[in-house]
């Protein structure tokens, strides 16, 4: 039984069924798509005007135009300044022609006459002059999407000035961009505060000229180079295809999972993170079981330089309650109904002979291959029964962790190591110098090459093995959800070998320890806890498991407001036999 679709009374009403019906519905009528072609092809740079005044209704259309592009954030940074005054434009063309004769004495004899001979401005004759400038006070850690591209203010004010240009022409009006300033001078001219840049001045008015064919172009100059000249296809092409032996679900399968929750009976997003990874998890086709939780555990000799507030027999004591089913992570994983697979990836004597990252590696190439391989081989054995969740074993290893998550983030040991469990002041500092000195060992000795040798060479037993199933698990279309620091970092390592690994990862929670949420920044991921966990065992992994079957409950039980649809075909076929090994050798 279906259910009338709440409809909002604001924003957007369309369902997500209507849109699949018809992705070109919001599509204008033809005639305004030809309109729009007209006034692009037919777009000028002015530079002669007629003297006679401009409507405030058209200069306010264009103003309006301009405010109404997209700009980075919603931030607006435009301001326009109009500028009727004669002395101000006198001054204004003064310095624009100051500029034009130094950038011709800076050029060759031919192209100096060349550039003297073109009309670049219409400043005395146009009657309006707009300003464009930039407001950029706001920092741009402050503003959405300046914090990596920090001048996209400014290429929302050329957005804007397009629009203006545009609009201007649909009305008849001439509309030239002259640049030939310098910013500061044009600045102090019309009084800009400290913060606020200009993009030039554009003369704006009827204009006295009706060129067929850009300026320029026409006198010359330059002309118009064809499209296929400047269009590339994936990257540029000079540059090597990247190499990837997986792929990630692609839009049919996203787009799918999206549609499949705005027909429930419920507000889109409603669950929030939740959703969001539930998505995911949908456009996956991960199977429905109950999965398992896969504990690996090891020793770590970097124990004996005071790094863990517990003694390494630790280690083995919490192996035993796992296989007993009564450790935290044992019975955490029943709790959320999964099964515990433990791997012993090099307790008491299968540790033997390790390194303790200071003086040496902490696996050699054999070992680190054999339970890589290992882990991959559990990883596609697991992927088919349901979600498979992640937890380790093994004192001393967040600070092994920590090692690991310096050198794949490129960060000082200051900045990853915590306070790991039950730790103090003295062991924290204890902690940072052996990472720092393990850091310092590995670049004096080589360096790390293939992203999974710095879990051979700082890392250990257990997140090798994690690693593993990782790869395993992502390469039979599975899901991942890794609980904390551990965990993290080994699954970073696959994904700097297999970026596509990253589409089959849930973050199971953020734990307490420093690296953590910069290790799960990196792999873009949102955790669905934030319990300030410290348990370790795969604790908060088996908790969100418990989440996302809930979850997807939600999703299969829910009212729905139309049948439910059917998975669609992609027409594409996504090959997801095994990579060959990426092993961790330096011939990899």
């Amino acid at each position: 039984m279906s259910y009338a679709r709440p409809v909002p009374t604001i924003g957007d009403r369309s369902s997500a069924a209507e849109r699949a019906g018809a992705p070109d519905g919001w599509a204008l009528p033809a005639a305004d798509v030809a309109a729009l072609e007209r006034v692009v092809a037919a777009r000028r740079d002015i530079r002669r005007y007629r003297p006679d005044p401009v409507p405030d209704a058209v200069l306010r259309a264009v103003l309006e135009a301009g405010h109404r592009a997209p700009s980075v954030g919603h931030s607006q940074p435009w301001r326009f300044v109009v500028v009727t005054e004669q002395a101000t434009r006198d001054a204004a063309a003064v310095l624009a022609d100051r500029c034009r004769l130094q950038q011709a004495a800076g050029m060759a004899p031919e192209s100096a006459r060349g550039l003297l001979d073109l009309r670049l401005e219409g400043i005395r004759e146009a009657p309006l002059g707009v300003v464009v400038a930039c407001d950029r006070r706001t920092a741009a850690a402050g503003v959405l999407g300046r914090a990596t591209f920090p001048d996209a203010d400014l290429w929302s004010c050329a957005a804007a000035i397009e629009n203006m240009w545009l609009t201007a022409r649909a009305h008849g009006l001439g509309l030239g961009w002259v640049t030939l300033f310098e910013p500061a001078d044009l600045a102090g001219l019309l009084g800009l505060p400290d913060g606020v840049e200009t993009l030039g001045w554009l003369c704006l008015g009827w204009p006295d000229e009706r060129p067929p064919e850009p300026g320029l172009q026409r006198a010359g100059w330059s002309r118009r180079q064809p499209l296929d000249d400047v269009v590339m296809h994936e990257r540029w092409r000079e540059a090597p295809a990247p190499v990837s032996h997986l792929l990630a679900p692609g839009p049919p399968e996203v787009v799918h999972a999206r549609d499949r929750a705005d027909d429930l009976l419920t507000a889109p997003g409603s669950l929030g993170v939740l959703d969001t990874v539930l998505d995911r998890v949908e456009a996956l086709g991960a199977a429905p079981g109950p999965g398992t939780l896969v504990v690996a555990a090891a020793d770590h000799p970097v124990v004996a330089h005071g790094v863990s507030a517990f003694a390494a027999s630790v280690t083995a004591d919490v192996v035993r309650a796992t296989r007993e089913g009564v450790s935290m992570g044992a019975v955490a994983a029943r709790a959320s109904g999964l099964s515990v697979r433990l791997v012993d990836a090099g307790v008491g004597e299968a540790a033997a002979g390790r390194g303790d990252l200071v003086h040496a590696d902490a696996l050699d190439v054999t070992t680190a291959d054999a339970l890589v391989d290992r882990g991959r081989r559990l990883g596609a054995e697991l992927a088919p029964q349901g979600l498979v969740a992640l937890g380790e074993v093994g004192v001393g290893n967040t600070t092994v962790a920590a090692a690991v998550a310096a050198a794949l983030l490129d960060l000082p040991a200051s900045e990853v190591v915590g306070r790991g469990s039950s730790a103090d002041s003295d062991m924290v500092a204890r902690k940072t110098d052996v990472v720092q000195h393990a850091l310092a060992r590995v670049a004096a000795t080589g360096g790390l090459g293939h992203p999974l040798d710095v879990l051979r060479r700082l890392g250990g037993g257990e997140l090798a093995v994690l690693a593993g199933v990782t790869l395993g698990v992502a390469e039979s279309g599975g899901v991942v959800v890794l609980d904390g620091l551990a965990t993290a970092v080994a699954a970073l390592a696959v994904v700097r070998a297999e970026p596509a690994v990253a589409a089959h990862l849930v973050a199971g929670q953020r734990s307490r320890e420093r690296a953590h949420a910069a290790v799960l920044r990196e792999l873009g991921l949102e955790p669905l806890l934030d319990l300030r966990l410290r348990a370790g065992e795969g604790v908060g992994a088996a908790l969100a498991a418990g989440l996302l079957h809930s979850g997807r409950a939600l999703r299969a039980d829910v009212a729905r407001t139309r049948p439910a649809t059917t998975r669609p075909a992609t027409g594409l076929a996504v090959d997801r036999a095994p990579a060959p090994s990426p092993g961790t050798s330096s011939g990899d």
